[in-house]
């Protein structure tokens, strides 16, 4: 076929400019760059070397067909149906449409792929040649049809499978770069036909190093592939096709002969590394690949001759969810501080999932490219790191260190003594370092709390961070078992809005008492630490005793009072879950759930709808500061309604009954005279109720012991 054909390439998006350079490099000169592609004129030689050839192209689609779309959309069959279909694939092949695009009058792509296959199907009946079939899963013709505001255009595809399955990649792991993106990748980068030291530290199944490694060597991306959509089309010719493949097959074995590249892979997940060599000998490179299993913040560069042209390229994991963004973070900050350490000599191109990541590296980049993963935005970041690096942060003091380390010593003898796995190790004691620390056994969960408005986001961002790469440096705790949390002055459900469950848990001790805690999935872990001291005090109240726990949360106070030996527990929380949660404790230190009630209702409504009759000898009492519960009829204000609240528990409280009233309002000052008036009154416990891990904060909680006035 010499006649001119009409084609489009598809690619992914932010691949277009370099999708058009390519086409042009391999001669062809009428290329107009568009949305998701690049238009094309060429012969049937040209649409085949496209095919062999692109690195970046999604697909190369022959344009078969446009019409104008209008209200009567039998027209658009009819238009399709004009098509000479039996001129490309024969009635006895199977076939099917993809439809991309919408307008006012085709609105789903289903709607809009039907339209289309009736206009094939038509052309076959008209012409008395039969129906063709649909084959959705294994199709001999795949058909695209794309609609641009009126107009649709439809095309038969000559890559059958999408263009990024070259046919060397057999497995993969489990977050992979399409082939079509690591090419994209090596080109920005600088790789070419000079390259001969190339290696990637974070290898997976060794996508990155392949597709550059195939620009080197002069290997064509579609060497390898078995099939294609233009094998069941009824004008392709082998023989032109043939040309190309011997011309491509030869221009490799030559490129082979004449390279010294070298391809270093390491990665710490030994299946991938293996996975990786077995890619490799597809493409037969196994004599130029060196293959380990290795951290990569542990990686060294192979001695390099005289006159070498080394590329470090990869792309690490990018921590896309909250609870990883601890241990990813280190990451590039270890791997950066080892790129500059060992690799001053090398060209390296990193693509990262956000800036937040590149800043880890503390490495200056000469250039920056948005590109896409998939859906996900990313950054490729290239460094020259035979230029000198220098570290462009402010030196910070080695006060945080110290810190930390002294608070560490003093508080991890407390709480052994004391019996507690569970305890604050650092409360912003530093002012500029603005996060709370917990410990919960092997982990840390780091609380990072609203910077001051005079304090630049950028700056609360790298010492936030500066404060995460210093517990790794100098306290016992993993990466991976450090999780971050924000937590910001927030009003109403914001304050237990839940985050992507992970569930990354773990049973913290406290007393002789077990709890179940959840360091990933809520802003709070299902204990709140301060009150340890309230919780033990209860359970000295509770021996043979009727319990009320108001606000139960996870009923952390109710399992203390159990185990102490109350007669019955009544755990009230508008949460189900978490008094399932409480439950779980419960269970977890060997409390049968019977006699004791765990109740789901407002509190607030639940106290109003209780007659008097019903008694308890203590009442646990732990208001949230402030809540509007879209489930609750009220809004509470500790502050404003805590007279009301006391009022309300009083009435099932019996004569000699103790209210034990606690909130966490950091200004919260007691309505002694509303009190008075309600015949209560209150001893003030807070000083005492303040443990060693949170006497820096004295204002963190308040504790009263509340009875009777004329009990």
């Amino acid at each position: 076929m010499t006649a001119t054909l009409q084609l489009f390439a598809t690619c992914a998006k932010g691949l277009e400019p370099l999708l058009f350079d390519e086409l042009q490099q391999l001669g062809l000169d009428t290329v107009q760059q568009t949305v998701a592609g690049c238009r094309f004129s060429a012969d049937l030689q040209g649409a085949y070397r496209v095919c062999l050839w692109s690195r970046l192209a999604s697909r190369v689609l022959l344009q078969l067909g446009q019409c104008e779309v209008g209200r009567d959309l039998q027209r658009v069959t009819a238009a399709i149906a004009q098509t000479p279909w039996q001129d490309h694939f024969d009635v006895e092949q199977t076939f099917v449409v993809s439809f991309t695009g919408q307008n006012q009058q085709i609105r789903h792509t289903q709607f809009g792929a039907q339209l289309v296959k009736d206009g094939v199907v038509d052309h076959f009946r008209d012409a008395e040649l039969g129906r063709p079939s649909v084959d959705r899963n294994d199709p001999n013709v795949r058909i695209h049809a794309h609609l641009h505001r009126e107009q649709l255009t439809w095309y038969y595809d000559l890559s059958g499978e999408a263009l990024h399955r070259r046919g060397y990649r057999l497995e993969q792991g489990a977050a992979p770069v399409r082939e079509t993106l690591a090419a994209a990748i090596a080109l920005r980068a600088g790789v070419n036909g000079a390259t001969d030291v190339l290696m990637d530290p974070f290898c997976g199944s060794g996508t990155l190093l392949l597709e550059a490694a195939m620009i080197v060597l002069d290997h064509a991306p579609g060497l390898r592939r078995q099939q294609w959509g233009f094998d069941a089309w009824l004008l392709h010719d082998a023989e032109v096709w043939q040309q190309l493949v011997d011309e491509a097959q030869q221009r490799f074995a030559t490129a082979q002969a004449s390279s010294a590249l070298q391809l270093i892979g390491s990665d710490n997940d030994a299946r991938l590394v293996a996975i990786a060599d077995q890619n490799a000998a597809r493409l037969g490179l196994t004599e130029r690949c060196q293959w380990q299993c290795l951290d990569a913040t542990k990686v060294t560069p192979p001695e390099l001759e005289e006159g070498q042209q080394p590329l470090l390229l990869c792309n690490p994991p990018y921590g896309e969810r909250l609870g990883e963004e601890v241990e990813t973070l280190l990451l590039y900050r270890r791997f950066g501080a080892q790129l500059r350490q060992h690799f001053q000599q090398w060209q390296v191109a990193i693509l990262a999932g956000d800036e937040s990541l590149l800043k880890r590296l503390k490495l200056r980049s000469h250039k920056r490219y948005k590109l896409y993963n998939g859906a996900l935005d990313v950054i490729l970041a290239l460094y020259d790191l035979q230029k000198e690096q220098v570290e462009f942060t402010q030196e910070q003091s080695s006060d945080l260190a110290n810190r930390l380390k002294k608070n560490y010593q003093k508080l991890e003898k407390w709480a052994a003594k004391e019996g507690v796995s569970a305890w604050r190790l650092y409360d912003a004691d530093l002012p500029e370092y603005n996060a709370a620390v917990d410990v919960y056994n092997e982990h840390l969960v780091i609380q990072e709390y609203a910077a001051p408005k005079d304090v630049p986001e950028a700056v609360a961002k790298e010492r936030l961070w500066y404060l995460l790469d210093t517990l790794a440096e100098t306290l016992p705790f993993d990466a991976a078992n450090m999780h971050l949390k924000v937590r910001q002055k927030q009003a109403g459900k914001q304050q237990y809005q839940r985050k992507e469950l992970r569930e990354i848990t773990s049973v913290v001790h406290e007393y002789g008492v077990q709890f179940k805690v959840n360091l990933s999935d809520y802003l709070d872990t299902g204990l709140f630490l301060d009150h340890r001291w309230a919780r033990r005090e209860l359970g000295k109240l509770s021996a043979g005793k009727s319990v009320l726990n108001l606000f139960a949360y996870t009923c952390s106070a109710s399992v203390h009072a159990a185990l102490a030996g109350a007669r019955d527990v009544t755990s009230v929380d508008l949460s189900k879950t978490y008094l399932k949660w409480g439950e779980d404790n419960f269970r977890l230190n060997g409390i049968p759930l019977r006699p004791h009630a765990f109740v789901q209702a407002d509190c607030l409504q639940w106290l109003q709808q209780q007659r008097p009759q019903q008694r308890y000898d203590v009442i646990f009492l732990d208001p949230p500061t402030f809540s509007n519960s879209k489930r609750m009829l009220d809004v509470l204000d500790v502050q404003r309604d805590h007279v009301q609240l006391l009022k309300l528990a009083a009435r099932l409280l019996k004569d000699d009954g103790v209210i034990l009233f606690s909130n966490n309002k950091r200004k919260f000052k007691l309505d002694e005279e509303g009190l008075h008036e309600a015949y209560l009154r209150a001893e003030d416990w807070t000083q005492r109720s303040i443990s060693t891990d949170f006497s820096r904060h004295k204002g963190i909680h308040h504790l009263f012991k509340v009875t009777l006035a004329d009990g």
